[in-house]
């Protein structure tokens, strides 16, 4: 009996079996890839710099480095960081199969092309984990060496959480025009341009329209507000808050230390000698928003792109 049921398994392996099929061929075909290697070397070499280069510049000086112990929660990374981590993680997760060949045999085996994408989608999941949590391990030790011990270490885990959404937005839309498009080199122009036009934008909008609130419901930076916080009663101390779904992270860290603050939003006119108040939201809902926004683009995009798949004429 044993034997037939190992025969029957060797024939008819279960789901779980072929679905980790497919993310070890991912993974193995992530590990390979120069682009990726390339921004994450890139990446340790940026916060490497910044963590050497004070110290660099303040022994030029002769002036000692003073301690921030907030310079770890601070260090969330930028959209552009986002926005190329998923461009090279995925943009020929799907398209590079039809553009070499790859998907025929791919298809030949027994999985689906449900199957195909899941395993994709996990695979640049475990991929971007992998590199994100080794980069923020990276800088906490770095940020604790170079400015002595940190406060809200806790927190960091939100940042990543944070970091992995935004990015994931930007995979989902990569991954939509790779699979429509079947070109790799039209999935990253194309997200390029959407990038850099919302890069454009969303400053024009943000200073001169009244309905700049309508920026937190596409990708981006979204809108600028002020968070206030008071440390007496005469002194108030503003920072900037960004509404959009780049600022994930950043919020995370906002809420777990301002949780009961409100964001006052301004008319920003450069022309104008004061700045109006426009209105004034709650921090937590402007986390709140951000994270939907950012999962509802995720699951439409990443429906966009698995159905395109689905439907997708194979031409041996």
């Amino acid at each position: 009996m044993s034997a037939v049921r190992n025969k029957e398994a060797r024939t008819n392996p279960s789901w779980k079996t072929r679905f980790w099929a497919v993310v070890r061929y991912e993974l193995l075909w992530n590990i390979r890839k120069k682009k990726l290697l390339g921004m994450t070397i890139f990446m340790f070499v940026i916060v490497t710099l910044g963590l050497v280069l004070p110290v660099v510049l303040s022994n030029a000086i002769g002036q000692p480095l003073s301690q921030n112990p907030d310079y770890v929660v601070s260090s969330n990374p930028g959209a552009l960081v986002f926005f190329l981590f998923a461009i090279v993680t995925v943009m020929n997760s799907i398209s590079g199969e039809f553009e070499s060949g790859t998907i025929v045999p791919l298809l030949t085996k027994p999985v689906s092309r449900t199957m195909v994408f899941l395993g994709k989608l996990f695979a640049a999941f475990i991929t971007l984990l992998s590199v994100y949590v080794v980069l923020f391990v990276y800088t906490t030790i770095g940020g604790t060496i170079v400015y002595g011990p940190q406060n809200n270490l806790q927190l960091v885990p939100l940042s990543l959480l944070g970091s992995m959404i935004t990015t994931f937005l930007w995979i989902g839309i990569v991954l939509a025009i790779g699979s429509l498009s079947k070109s790799s080199l039209i999935a990253a122009l194309g997200t390029f341009c959407i990038f850099i036009a919302l890069l454009i934008s969303v400053p024009i909008v943000s200073v001169f329209s009244d309905q700049a609130w309508v920026l937190s419901y596409v990708p981006g930076s979204g809108v600028t507000g002020t968070l206030y916080t008071s440390q007496n009663q005469t002194t108030r101390i503003g920072k900037s808050i960004y509404t959009g779904t780049d600022n994930i992270a950043a919020n995370f860290v906002n809420y777990a230390l301002y949780p009961s603050s409100n964001v006052t939003f301004y008319k920003r006119n450069p022309f104008l000698g004061e700045s109006p108040v426009l209105y004034v939201e709650p921090l937590w809902l402007i986390l709140l928003r951000s994270i939907a926004v950012a999962l509802t683009y995720i699951l439409a995009f990443s429906l966009i792109s698995w159905y395109a798949l689905k439907r997708a004429q194979i031409l041996e």
